[in-house]
């Protein structure tokens, strides 16, 4: 069983970790998850002089350097800030952190890399479990939850039928989250339910969508442009055949794909989708009655604005 109690009181206050995207493209992630912060009296201190988590850039041509890049960051969060826990909304972010505390709790290569590249470096070296790493998912369930949430907005969401898409990276490879599948109050790695259940919670009619955990084609929108833009196709006619009038992400990648190929889909395919992308955190401030401009909504490609006002979320 989960103890929620502990985990509310260690969420309240975290070491916030952005990461690249977020300071990017994912910009309105990032204005609208510090938003909901500061509406709903949650602490978030980003991490001081954080660098890249090592993506899959650097993952792909060394991942032991892609463990120490990770272990930077929660040292810095665990060690020189003192925090117990470290939250990364991204998915790339999220997935690394927590594949980098499993590889150097399994891994003694790992170890022995992460050690001479932090004493390098002048810092100390991160040890397996000196933070617990979180999503915003964990950290907005844990601290506020549905009762808040249904508190909070009076079912200002209502009327809003949601695709909820988690991507493939929040769930995969299972045993890098150990704490997932833990029964009632753990996510699940196979039908993931947080970003339902918060946003349901708010009033919205989350629709029965198949693909919420498929892959969107991110890691290859350089190399193979055509296949990245006919996986996010199949998802965006997916969530249109549910009857959805929005995909909501937890995913600045994921986000940003979903958003520049249906632009592509129309013009390479001539494929027409007239679903709307909007973080799941806009939602949320949209139903907590943060005006659509601190939510960044206005920076969303598939035009989030006009559906605000068709659906009265102001």
């Amino acid at each position: 069983m989960v103890d929620v109690t502990e985990k509310a009181r260690k969420y309240r206050s975290v070491a916030y970790y952005p990461g690249c995207a977020l300071e990017g493209t994912g910009h309105a992630y990032n204005v609208s998850t510090k938003a909901i912060a500061k509406e709903l009296k949650l602490g978030l201190k980003e991490v001081k002089n954080w660098n890249c988590c090592g993506a899959m850039e650097v993952k792909n041509i060394d991942p032991k350097l892609q463990t120490y890049l990770s272990s930077r960051v929660l040292s810095i969060a665990a060690i020189e800030m003192g925090h117990e826990v470290v939250m990364a909304p991204c998915n790339g972010c999220y997935h690394n952190l927590k594949k980098a505390e499993y590889d150097l709790a399994h891994d003694p290569e790992s170890v022995e890399v992460t050690e001479r590249l932090s004493k390098k470096a002048g810092h100390a070296t991160y040890k397996a479990g000196q933070v617990e790493t979180i999503h915003a998912l964990d950290w907005l369930k844990a601290t506020v939850g549905e009762d808040g949430i249904k508190e909070r907005t009076k079912g200002k969401l209502a009327g809003l039928k949601v695709a909820n898409y988690y991507g493939c990276m929040y769930v995969r490879p299972r045993h890098i989250f150990p704490e997932k599948d833990k029964g009632p109050g753990s996510e699940s790695t196979t039908k993931p339910h947080f970003m339902d259940d918060l946003l349901a919670a708010a009033g919205a009619e989350n629709v029965d969508f198949p693909l919420k955990t498929a892959c969107c084609g991110g890691a290859h929108t350089l190399s193979d442009s055509d296949t990245s833009t006919k996986l996010v196709l199949n998802i965006l006619q997916a969530a249109e055949a549910s009857g959805a009038d929005v995909i909501a992400t937890e995913c600045p990648t994921c986000h940003t794909g979903l958003e520049m190929h249906q632009v592509r889909a129309e013009k390479r395919f001539g494929k027409k989708t007239n679903v709307k992308i909007m973080y799941f955190t806009q939602l949320l401030g949209l139903a907590l009655g943060i005006r659509p401009r601190k939510l960044g909504i206005q920076s969303n490609i598939s035009d989030g604005m006009e559906l605000v006002v068709e659906k009265r979320l102001t």
